[in-house]
């Protein structure tokens, strides 16, 4: 055999054997990424390269949906294109990323499955068996889940805030009941001049934001994009968590509202194309409010464009809409979704939504939602549309509870006790805000306001009125006619002294309170103005806005009294009767100082 044989045969044997020496040798294991319990799980996929403006639509036409397993349970979440995965800092309009973002509650061994199809609106077709599979149609794969430490101080670590069918929301991981207390102006937060593709079409109206008085407010370390932009916006959160607020309330989307400046499209007149960097933005703000504890009051129209999505129905403009914030944002661990500002028929809207027409919003929400976030509806000032808008919704699985506006502060209190009576007498206990107050043109003033300023009428009948009358929290307007408006308004300082106020409201109660097992009763005192909040035989809560003292009707047993400064928070202090035995009338005393201003008496009863 020559030796150009003998060399052939001898390489054959060598890669034979090679082969079989590969083939026998252990295969080293695929590392399996490990998570901890509510973490934020972000999955990106590359796709086919697509444009936001380009012929195939990527926000109708393909549909990612990604269906995560633990054990017996499973979750589909729905997801969303990313254009170039950087969108935020290169303002890109196209690429080939898909994303999809997920927060497990679940510890242990989880695994995932991607259904990723095209066809025509495919997006808003939940049937996952439709469409001709994409490119990385059924990829699969898995994590692990673990416990966070139990060191962990952060607002993550309470894990979800969810809606339990109680009264108040409720943190998946701790159990702890959240109390809010918000901002509620600007309504368009979000008309910020550092968002990508944020602009007012109504020169008349131009309320865009710089936020630049909370500058200073941003902290190294804290977030921005494209080399510095958002500083402010930042700042201006950070400020608000420093004062003790734990919610803002936002529009996402004003075309033909009162501000004209804000929507999550490429521009106010799309419906089918959204806007990538803007949203990626979006998103990073969102998660720093994640960070501080703020609670994402998600406001997804107003009155004025109600019918601007498929004549008010639940078709195919407002699915994609709805879809598209959902599948962006709703992994947020704080979100409460308000179906619209001033949402129904009034005499100012007469051709708005009707009770169906909400309805099929709930509905839908809850379906693409997978968390048990509330779903709240926020409508008019006057009781009779109050009555108007909220009875029919009373029971209903699609409507979690309202986001209350109240013309008038003295009917504050009566009304959330009203709610939460009769939400559970339909057998469905409501989630009952106070979200707004009038007049319209003032809201809650500012503090350089000096003439007959409103702020201790507010902290009397609505702050303490509504979480007297069993609110879950309140959210504070700012009015159209004040400076710092509800639509101007970029400095949160404006009402530095009235986020005091609102802290030591949520502070007495988170701290000396079982709320979510207390009910209002104000007939329980004999002062005419008081407001009572109860645990009958344990413990009463006795606002006085007038101060002066008061009477109860007290269960049999010994109790101890102190009083509370609502003015100036602080340390529980002793007046006029520091115990006395429970009794029908017993005569509580008078408050340590200043009598002739408001106190909280605290009752409880003694070991």
């Amino acid at each position: 055999m020559n030796s150009y044989y003998q060399y052939i045969l001898r390489s054959l044997g060598l890669y034979l054997i090679t082969c079989f020496l590969i083939s026998c040798t252990p295969k080293e294991e695929v590392a399996i990424e490990t998570y901890q319990k509510w973490d934020k799980i972000t999955l990106d996929f590359e796709g086919p390269e697509l444009s936001e403006s380009g012929q195939d639509n990527p926000f109708m036409d393909y549909r990612l949906a990604v269906t995560f397993k633990n054990g017996n349970n499973s979750f589909t979440v729905p997801g969303y294109f990313a254009a170039d995965g950087n969108a935020g800092e290169s303002s890109a309009e196209k690429g080939k990323i898909w994303r999809v973002h997920f927060v497990p509650g679940l510890l242990g061994d989880w695994s995932y499955q991607v259904s990723f199809k095209k066809g025509k609106d495919i997006a808003i077709d939940d049937n996952l068996s439709s469409g001709e599979a994409g490119s990385f149609d059924g990829k699969s794969g898995k994590f692990k889940v673990i416990d966070r430490s139990e060191n962990d101080n952060s607002f993550r670590a309470k894990g979800l805030l969810q809606f339990v069918n109680e009264h108040y929301l409720q943190f998946a991981e701790t159990g702890e009941r959240f109390l809010k207390g918000g901002a509620d102006s600007p309504e368009n937060f979000l008309a910020y001049s550092d968002f990508d593709g944020t602009y007012s079409y109504d020169t008349a109206k131009n309320f865009i934001k710089t936020w630049e008085p909370h500058v200073k407010d941003w902290k190294t370390g804290d977030p921005s994009w494209k080399g510095g932009k958002g500083k402010g916006m930042i700042g201006a959160l950070n400020y608000l968590a420093s004062e003790g607020v734990n919610s803002v309330y936002f529009l996402t989307m004003n075309i033909g509202g009162d501000g004209r400046d804000v929507w999550p499209y490429t521009s106010h007149e799309e419906r089918f194309r959204f806007d990538c960097s803007k949203l990626d933005q979006w998103e990073t703000v969102f998660t720093h409010m994640d960070d501080l504890g703020l609670m994402l009051h998600v406001v997804l129209q107003e009155t004025e464009n109600e019918m601007l999505l498929d004549n008010g129905d639940t078709g195919k403009e407002r699915m994609a809409y709805f879809r598209e914030i959902v599948a962006r944002f709703g992994h947020h661990l704080m979100i409460t979704w308000n179906l619209g500002e001033e949402n129904g028929i009034n005499n100012g809207n007469p051709t708005g939504q009707s009770d169906q027409q909400r309805m099929d919003m709930g509905n839908y929400i809850h379906q693409i939602d997978i968390y048990k976030r509330p779903v709240v509806v926020h409508t008019w000032s006057n009781n009779e549309d109050r009555m108007k808008i909220y009875t029919p919704l009373l029971g209903n699985k699609a409507i979690d509870g309202p986001s209350g506006q109240f013309g008038r502060m003295d009917e504050i209190n009566e009304e959330m006790a009203y709610w939460r009576e009769e939400s559970v007498k339909a057998g469905k206990a409501w989630y009952v805000s106070m979200d707004e107050i009038g007049p319209a043109g003032r809201g809650v003033d500012n503090d350089e306001r000096t003439e007959d300023n409103n702020q201790d009428s507010v902290r009397h009948e609505a702050l303490w009125g509504a979480l007297m009358g069993g609110a879950a929290g309140a959210e504070w307007y700012f009015g159209y006619k004040n400076p710092h408006s509800d639509l101007t308004c970029q400095d949160w300082r404006s009402r530095d002294q009235f986020w005091d106020y609102n802290k030591h409201a949520l502070d007495f109660f988170n701290e000396h309170l079982p709320f979510w097992e207390m009910e209002p009763d104000n007939e329980l005192a004999s002062n005419e103005n008081a407001f009572c909040f109860a645990k009958e035989g344990e413990i009463y809560a006795v606002y006085l806005p007038y101060g002066k003292s008061t009477k109860l009707d007290l269960s049999a047993g010994n109790y101890e009294v102190k009083w509370y400064n609502p003015r100036t928070g602080g340390e529980l202090q002793n007046g006029s009767v520091q115990e006395l035995n429970g009794e029908a009338g017993a005569d509580l005393g008078m408050p340590p100082l200043e009598d002739n201003q408001d106190w909280v008496a605290l009752v409880k009863i003694k070991n």
